[in-house]
C-alpha cells in the first residue's frame, strides 16, 4: 500500500476531479437525481423496525438528501442528523424529523438543536465527494465519518450517497479509512462484499 503522504496526495487530486463533476450537474438534473437516489435507497435498504437512519443536511452541491429524509418520514422511520463537535472528535447524531427546527452550525450546515435527543443510528448515510467500486469513500478530508464509525460499539450500515458521475476508478485507502457497505446514487445501488 502506498505511504500516507502518497495516499493523501492522490486523494487531493481526486477531490478536484470529483468535485468538478459534482459541480457540473445542472440544477434541474440535480433535483431529478435526488428523487431517483431516494427511490433507489428505499428499494435497496432494509430498515429495521424502530431503526434510526442518520442522513445529512446538504451543503454546497452535494446530492440533496432531503427527498430521502421526506420519504423516510412518510414511511414512519426515525431519522437523525450529524453534528460536528470538534475538529478531532467523532460526530454526534441527534434525532430529527423533516419539519423540526434546525440551527446553523460549522461548515454552514444545519443541525438539530442541542435539546434534540442523542441517538445511535442503525444506518448512516454519508455524503460523498467520490467513491470507487471497492467501497472506498472520498470525503472532504476531515475524517469525521471514519472517526465516528471507529468509535461506535456496534457499527451501523454505512451508506455513501452521491451522484453517479462521482464514481472514480480507484481511490487508495489510508490506514483509518472505513469502507462503505454500499453506495446509493441516482443511477442505482452498488453493494460491497467484505
Amino acid at each position: 500500500m502506498p505511504g500516507f503522504s502518497t495516499v493523501e496526495s492522490q486523494k487531493a487530486a481526486l477531490r478536484t476531479v470529483a468535485l468538478a463533476r459534482r459541480a457540473a450537474v445542472a440544477p434541474e438534473e440535480a433535483a431529478q437525481a435526488s428523487r431517483a437516489a431516494a427511490g433507489n435507497f428505499l428499494a435497496a435498504v432494509t430498515i429495521p423496525v424502530s431503526g434510526i437512519v442518520a442522513a445529512y443536511w446538504p451543503i454546497r452541491d452535494e446530492l440533496d438528501s432531503r427527498p430521502l429524509l421526506e420519504a423516510l418520514r412518510a414511511k414512519g422511520c426515525c431519522t437523525a442528523l450529524p453534528m460536528v463537535t470538534g475538529a478531532a472528535e467523532p460526530l454526534l447524531f441527534r434525532s430529527w424529523q423533516l419539519g423540526d427546527p434546525l440551527d446553523l452550525a460549522r461548515f454552514n450546515t444545519r443541525v438539530p438543536p442541542a435539546t434534540a435527543p442523542l441517538v445511535d443510528p442503525h444506518i448512516v448515510v454519508a455524503p460523498l465527494v467520490g467513491f470507487d467500486r471497492r467501497g472506498t469513500r472520498l470525503g472532504y478530508g476531515g475524517g469525521f465519518y471514519d472517526r465516528t464509525l471507529a468509535a461506535l460499539s456496534k457499527p451501523p450500515l454505512f451508506v455513501g450517497y452521491a451522484y453517479g458521475v462521482q464514481e472514480l476508478t480507484i481511490i487508495e485507502r489510508g490506514p483509518h479509512d472505513i469502507a462503505l457497505d454500499l453506495v446509493v446514487t441516482d443511477r442505482g445501488v452498488i453493494q460491497f462484499t467484505p
